[in-house]
């Protein structure tokens, strides 16, 4: 150690009665000690080198090696924050924290669905303990390149149908997760906007082409079309520039309203969705909060976060040695419906008293 400032002098004199008079042999010179002395001075060193040297790596060794698991998602982590905070809140209830006893390897499609089959085979080429995987396209492309894998997803999509799983009850050997049905989402979505906004004569349902799950959501745009008597119409896209262009179809169409399909893409995509709606002056409905927290009119669908942190629990309990055929496959039936009175107001809209009842949360 080194003192600055003053009464240094009077540290290093203080200090100097307690020399020990083997210390002083070890800063002598060799040619002023003896041969026998100088030897023996030289085994003490290099005997104390060695401990220094081997203690650390002792340490290191007796340390057990963090498991590794694979974080493999359609979306984006800025759209999907809440949703790691839940899967880390389900891993820790296990036991498990991330940096401590647990690592994680995160890979984020951002909606270019083509990366997750690479990224799917780096996690397997990385020998991930398990991979987790949001979303039906990233679920299908890790189910591609895991055969033995452990493989926990979050699906909107029904995963039977989709062809993640073969049966509910049979999710397959290395296979599981939780499911947050979106089966007729869409036609309440529908006569949620129209509700809030029934001027619309016409209602348009927007799709990604690339998610498994598009054939479904179409067809319940059109049943919700018979079922609830409002017209409505389906439009896709898959990149920023097409929904550009969607929107401005909209106006072209004289579409009332919007409802987001339910998309990996989508979710982020919230600011440009946002921003569109109120440049069109299209009232529309997502089905995350967080299109609300960020200026949009109104979502529902179901709580991912709760999903999400499921997955963590199982994720844990894989982690401490069960298998995925064991573990049956969860619903996740907790739904939110979430309101923005201000931006309501800004396409002069009044929000009927029996939706603001229903919602969980109103942002005023």
């Amino acid at each position: 150690m080194i003192q600055s400032g003053h009464g240094g002098d009077a540290w290093v004199q203080s200090t100097a009665q307690f020399r020990d008079q083997k210390c002083d042999t070890l800063l002598k010179p060799d040619v002023v000690l003896g041969v026998g002395e100088a030897m023996r001075r030289r085994e003490f060193i290099a005997l104390l080198g060695s401990a220094v040297v081997a203690s650390p790596l002792a340490a290191r060794a007796q340390e057990p090696a963090k498991p590794l698991i694979g974080f493999l998602n359609s979306a984006s982590p800025s759209a999907y924050a809440p949703m790691v905070a839940a899967f880390q809140d389900g891993l820790n209830q296990m036991g498990f924290v991330d940096g401590r006893n647990v690592a994680i390897e995160y890979h984020w499609a951002e909606g270019d669905y083509d990366l997750l089959p690479w990224f799917a085979a780096t996690l397997v080429n990385h020998k991930v303990a398990a991979i987790i995987s949001g979303g039906g396209p990233a679920a299908l492309a890790a189910k591609s390149a895991a055969t033995t894998t452990p493989i926990i997803f979050s699906s909107r999509a029904d995963p039977v149908r989709i062809g993640l799983i073969n049966a509910p009850n049979q999710p397959g050997s290395n296979v599981t997760g939780v499911v947050s049905m979106s089966d007729g989402f869409v036609a309440k979505q529908i006569e949620l906007i129209h509700a809030v906004a029934p001027s619309a004569t016409l209602i348009a349902v927007l799709v990604n082409p690339s998610n498994p799950n598009n054939p479904k959501q179409i067809s319940e745009a059109r049943e919700a079309q018979t079922l609830l008597g409002i017209k409505t119409t389906v439009l896709q896209a898959r990149t920023s520039r097409v929904i550009d262009a969607a929107f401005a179809k909209l106006v072209e169409l004289k579409v009332g309203a919007l409802v987001i399909g339910a998309d990996p893409y989508f979710d982020s995509q919230l600011d440009h969705f946002t921003a569109l709606a109120a440049r069109f002056g299209v009232p529309t409905i997502h089905g995350l909060p967080e299109f609300v927290t960020s200026g949009g009119l109104m979502s529902y669908g179901p709580d991912l976060a709760d999903a999400y942190r499921v997955v963590g629990i199982y994720t844990g309990r894989i982690l401490k040695g069960e298998k995925p055929a064991d573990l049956p496959l969860q619903q996740s039936t907790k739904v939110e419906l979430t309101i923005n009175r201000k931006t309501a107001k800004t396409f002069d809209l009044t929000v009927p008293q029996s939706v603001l009842d229903a919602a969980d949360e109103v942002i005023e």
